[in-house]
């Protein structure tokens, strides 16, 4: 193995040599958790043995997180003679042979298909676990049969806390007995790490400026201090996750919705399927990225929707403008009074199902939550916290028309 100087923050050097089956690592943001696993992934294929596969829900999204990532950690520690990194096939290959492959848990097939050039998967990655379902879990284990018995295998996840029913909460800190004001637990099939900010070295002071000047109680508790959250007044309970894949072919009563932004918001479009019958829509599809000008959102807009009718957030007529000029059928929504407690409304009167890959929709789902005053208490009028929003945004956007019906004077803003 090659001398190396890599700088890794103190409370993270014992899990360089743990070997707990599952090892849990999550807290606040900014605590460096991901930094460390990409890590502790390259000097374990430095050292040979250990192959490695990284997953996220969507598959799109390792190419610009986890994969920069571990490259980073690789040019850091300046050991980029020792690897090569195809980020476009989703593999990183020591040249000892060792590798770390990639792969979305939208793609099953290939997932069951992944097998290293030497040896075999001793270690499995979940990057943002709580995007994850229990059974993903399952099929990963399965992909770590074989190899050399004297290598212990492990399950890696790392992750931001979000809410206290999770099933990850669930299955691996309620049922052993996790503790309010607990940070750690250790044993041979099990061990859990908490870290936030202050366990970084790495933050600037504006960095810990930003975490602490956090006004909002939930977001504040999850990701300045790593807590697991108690969500209060959520505002939508009718929903609920499926496997949508076998029967998006059906789906042909299609609704687009599109909500910009650029840089420190992300543009999302929201598609689905709505079942007038039973009211019930199928949400299927989605787009969630930032940096993404006009002409690129243009691409995936017509990537994702073709010619199909999108609803955009009419806040921004240049934008809409400059769509349609690339040839996007896209139309600014309405303006009127209350629009957004209506759609909410008129949303909250149907059944949502979404499917399991529309992560980002799960996520504004979960945590949508309705604004309250400095003692605790909903404002009056209910107004819901404009934040994390963008898909609901779009998806209220796409149901204008049967919201509020096609009479001119019913329609209301939905931006």
């Amino acid at each position: 193995m090659p001398q190396t100087t890599i700088t890794v923050n103190d409370i993270y050097l014992p899990l360089l040599e743990n070997t707990s089956r599952v090892q849990i690592l999550y807290g606040g943001s900014s605590s460096g958790k991901s930094v460390f696993k990409a890590q502790q992934c390259s000097l374990d294929l430095l050292a040979g043995g250990r192959n490695w596969l990284i997953c996220r829900a969507v598959a799109r999204t390792l190419r610009r997180s986890v994969i920069n990532e571990i490259r980073k950690a690789i040019t850091d520690a300046g050991l980029t003679e020792y690897f090569d990194i195809n980020k476009s096939e989703g593999i990183i290959t020591c040249k000892n042979g060792y590798q770390a492959l990639f792969a979305g848990l939208d793609d099953v097939e290939k997932i069951k298909s992944i097998t290293p050039e030497k040896g075999a998967i001793t270690d499995v990655w979940i990057e943002e676990a709580t995007e994850i379902q229990r059974d993903d879990v399952k099929q990963l284990l399965k992909r770590q049969r074989g190899g050399d018995e004297g290598i212990p295998k492990r399950l890696h996840m790392t992750f931001n806390p979000i809410y206290q029913s999770h099933w990850i909460y669930e299955d691996y800190f309620a049922l052993n007995g996790w503790e309010t004001d607990q940070t750690e637990h250790i044993s041979p099939e099990l061990s859990i790490l908490k870290t936030w900010y202050i366990h970084n070295n790495f933050l600037t002071k504006q960095d810990v400026e930003g975490l602490l000047n956090e006004k909002d109680e939930y977001y504040r508790n999850v990701y300045t201090y790593g807590n697991w959250g108690v969500l209060g007044d959520v505002i939508f309970t009718n929903w609920r996750i499926e496997d949508l894949s076998e029967k998006q072919n059906q789906f042909d009563n299609r609704r687009n919705g599109l909500d910009f932004g650029f840089a420190s918001h992300p543009a999302a479009i929201s598609i689905s399927h709505y079942d007038k019958t039973r009211k019930r829509i199928y949400i299927f599809g989605e787009l969630y990225e930032t940096g993404l000008t006009n002409d690129l959102l243009s691409e995936e807009a017509r990537r994702m929707c073709g010619n199909e009718r999108i609803i955009g957030d009419s806040a921004e007529p240049k934008s809409i403008a400059e769509m349609q000029q690339h040839g996007i059928s896209i139309v600014g929504a309405k303006k009127g009074k209350d629009s957004i407690t209506f759609g909410i409304d008129w949303l909250k009167q149907q059944e949502i199902i979404v499917d399991k890959r529309c992560v980002n929709h799960i996520e504004e789902l979960q945590q949508y939550q309705w604004k309250k005053d400095a003692n605790g208490n909903p404002v009056n009028p209910p107004k819901p916290v404009d934040r994390d929003n963008h898909l609901l945004d779009a998806l209220r956007y796409a149901y204008e028309d049967d919201a509020v019906g096609r009479d001119a004077d019913k329609l209301v803003d939905f931006a």
